[in-house]
């Protein structure tokens, strides 16, 4: 039987990703964590520079992942968009992530919208109970989904979007009780909403935006035919902005987002078999009042990140932001930094991660580059 703590490795290890450094807590953690979290990881350099606070900001070629919603609102009428970002590049050198991004305005209120997600942990290698080589790997998960976004006012869009999500772990290999094992597969779909208002104040343009997304409302997956299953990360966003014009040529913006997983609490008397019963959008309801320590620990599952974006004469920005999550809940508090280069038909983006306090932490050095191609205004050159 092929050993199965190397490739239940893989599935801990994506949490880890997601969870951040947890080691050195005190009593009281209490870590929620899912199947497939490199759905919740920041695709993109822009918010990403930005501390993650992206649900109200203002809208981008990479809106899919925060809300699709905003879409409707930008300028160009068509965009492609990708990213990329070597992962825990502080302790290995070969897992990335790529993010693939498309926009179309159909007309004035309504446009569509679809994103690529893929996920590469690197190559592992099987072997039998008595160190046989079994042959090596490449474990990988992806996601494919589609939106559409409409105006239900001149300042208000709501939005839909529709995803598959394939994780790949295992290679088929056999489980510890001998079971086979396979690739998990989930379906999911986001509901999103997004309020924009350009207005003059003090002979000066502002703006002011605001926005919601619950994300990955879905099926449970699993990686055997048994009747353990586990939830995806459903998350709520809602968050805001606020723009204001400096002078001709300088601008800032300021962006804040609260965000919750929508994911029962692990609890010492629920088992993992009844957790696995439990329903999708049952899960989403006990979600908000399942803690064990009550209410104080329901709080301490809202995470905070808050960003502020520089742009000079509507070509070079720079970026910066701070993100928080609970000591109890993943203990994740990193400062994030970027820049962005805007041409008439690309834009530029870059990021860069680092802890607030911990030396070490697994997160440190992450960087994210983001290249985003306007359709519309190379259409319009030629």
């Amino acid at each position: 039987m092929i050993r199965f703590f190397q490739f239940l490795f893989l599935p801990l290890f994506a949490i880890m990703m997601v969870v951040g450094n947890v080691n050195g807590q005190e009593g009281g953690a209490n870590v929620i964590t899912t199947a497939v979290p490199f759905l919740s990881i920041t695709p993109d350099s822009r918010i990403g520079g930005m501390g993650d606070a992206g649900v109200g900001a203002d809208a981008d070629v990479s809106s899919q992942h925060w809300n699709p919603a905003k879409y409707v609102f930008m300028e160009s009428d068509m965009g492609i968009g990708l990213s990329y970002s070597p992962w825990l590049s502080n302790l290995v050198d070969d897992i990335n992530l790529a993010y693939l991004t498309f926009y179309k305005k159909i007309d004035d209120v309504q446009g569509i919208s679809s994103s690529l997600r893929y996920f590469g942990l690197g190559d592992i290698t099987f072997t039998s109970d008595d160190g046989t080589y079994q042959g090596q790997y490449s474990p990988n998960e992806f996601a494919i989904d589609i939106a559409y976004s409409r105006k239900l006012s001149e300042m208000f869009s709501g939005s839909v979007a529709l995803r598959y999500v394939r994780s790949d772990l295992t290679s088929g290999q056999l489980g510890p009780s001998g079971e086979e094992t396979h690739a998990g597969n989930a379906f999911a779909s986001d509901v999103a909403f997004y309020y924009y208002n350009e207005f003059r104040r003090k002979r000066k343009d502002n703006s002011f935006a605001a926005g919601i997304n619950i994300q990955n409302i879905g099926s449970k997956i699993s990686y055997t035919e048994g009747t353990v299953k586990d939830f995806i990360p459903t998350t709520l966003r809602l968050g805001a902005s606020y723009g204001t014009e400096m002078d001709q040529y300088n601008s800032l913006m300021f962006s804040l987002e609260l965000s919750k997983l929508l994911v029962p609490t692990p609890n010492d008397t629920t088992s993992r078999l009844e957790y696995s019963k439990m329903g999708p959008i049952e899960g989403i309801f006990k979600s908000f009042a399942d803690a064990p320590g009550g209410f104080k620990e329901e709080m301490q599952e809202i995470m905070v990140g808050v960003g502020l974006e520089y742009w000079y004469n509507k070509q070079f920005a720079l970026r910066g932001g701070y993100f928080y999550e609970h000591e109890n809940k993943g203990n994740r508090k990193y400062f994030s930094a970027g820049a962005g280069l805007k041409m008439n038909v690309f834009s530029l983006d870059f990021s860069y991660l680092f802890p607030a306090a911990q030396s070490n932490h697994p997160l440190e050095n992450t960087m994210r580059f983001t290249l985003a191609f306007d359709i519309d205004a190379f259409s319009n050159q030629r």
